[in-house]
């Protein structure tokens, strides 16, 4: 009977929002007042035995409000804090991570379903999904990033991908507290940022990049003018002097798409004093090294095994831009260009932490940047190891 209350309810406030003019994704307090009422209209019908009881007038009211304002089923696990991420493979495996380690969950839906929850995210963010886009990354309203792929590029059921950015880490002390970073890095890292350091933080997938990157901004100057140029938005820097610039995707004719390498050209003409760029995989490493060459610092994340893949991989993206572009500038550009690269690792049970921490010189021998490390771990904590 629980069941059949709820979807009565459901449908009550539905109706409401319908006739109220109510939009139930920024005002879920509206919506909360509208279920409540519902909800004391079947109890007062259930004191004349015309309906049953609701035995959990609660958990009901969280399930109505969760699948009219949220996401259904997924919100309680936006909802938990422990969760890092969600993903589903199809509508029977629906996939949590928290603490680095991933969990198959009793979760439950229909294609129907994944398809109506990706529509409801897609609605605030303005971008779109179909044959001739099967591809989406969004910013959630409470800031997650989606990212969404549909057949035929998958093979059969929609593949959903929704990342919690769980902000543990506002600054390197808070890195500290998490055990990811010694007290003598923090203290060195907070002084190179300070000084105006250019800044690399490398690792692979989920291995903490954007907190680091998060972190360290923290360590700004609180005068400085930051600019950061995002595919979604994700990086909250604490300056008050902030601009934050995100991607756009095309319109149905193909037009209008701002990349990357875009956004990090007008972030130069915006008076910048520090540019920050939450991940180079492309062409725009090459717009990137240009603004640190002109003497503007900047931080940026990428993807990498080891500060030095990560240098490597950093010489090599600027050659995408064009046949134009060649070793012989790229190498002594980025050996000229980045001060420090912060390498982060996650163990086999879900802790991330620093693995690296090592210092560009700016000598090239042989067409190879040398590097010379400053903090390396050494299987229990990070230690001072060279410079």
């Amino acid at each position: 009977m629980t069941g059949e209350a709820a979807a009565l309810i459901e449908s009550q406030v539905r109706q409401r929002i319908r006739e109220t003019g109510v939009d139930p994704i920024q005002d879920v307090a509206s919506v909360r007042v509208m279920v409540d009422e519902a909800l004391a209209q079947w109890d007062a019908q259930s004191l004349t035995g015309s309906v049953a009881p609701v035995a959990d007038a609660a958990a009901l009211s969280r399930s109505v409000v969760d699948s009219v304002a949220g996401l259904g089923p997924l919100q309680r696990y936006l909802d938990d804090p422990e969760v890092e991420e969600i993903w589903i493979n199809s509508p029977t495996q629906v996939f949590v991570a928290k603490a680095g380690r991933s969990e198959l969950t009793t979760t439950l839906l229909t294609d129907d379903s994944v398809r109506d929850l990706v529509e409801r995210m897609l609605k605030s963010s303005g971008r779109r999904l179909d044959l001739s886009s099967p591809f989406v990354d969004a910013t959630l309203p409470g800031g997650e990033r989606l990212h969404v792929v549909i057949p035929d590029v998958t093979r059969r059921h929609w593949a959903v991908n929704i990342r919690k950015f769980v902000a543990r880490a506002a600054s390197l002390a808070d890195m500290v507290a998490l055990g990811s970073l010694s007290s003598p890095a923090a203290a060195f890292l907070t002084s190179a940022i300070a000084d105006g350091a250019n800044v690399l933080v490398s690792g692979a997938t989920q291995a903490g990049k954007t907190t680091m990157l998060n972190a360290l901004t923290g360590a700004l100057p609180a005068r400085e003018r930051v600019v950061t140029c995002e595919e979604v938005f994700e990086l909250t820097p604490a300056s008050r002097d902030t601009v934050a610039l995100q991607c756009r995707q095309s319109s149905l004719e193909g037009t209008g798409e701002i990349p990357l390498r875009r956004l990090v050209k007008e972030a130069l003409r915006m008076r910048p004093d520090r540019i920050i760029v939450g991940e180079v995989r492309e062409a725009e490493a090459l717009d990137l090294l240009i603004a640190l060459n002109s003497g503007v610092p900047g931080m940026c994340t990428v993807h990498a095994n080891s500060a030095r893949d990560a240098i490597t991989k950093l010489c090599t993206l600027p050659l995408l831009a064009g046949e134009n572009v060649t070793d012989r500038f790229v190498v002594p550009t980025v050996a000229a260009s980045v001060d420090l690269v912060v390498h982060l690792r996650r163990g086999r049970e879900g802790h991330r932490y620093v693995h690296e921490i090592v210092h560009v010189p700016g000598n090239v021998d042989g067409g190879v940047i040398s590097l010379a490390p400053v903090f390396r771990h050494d299987g229990t904590v990070l230690v001072k190891s060279g410079v």
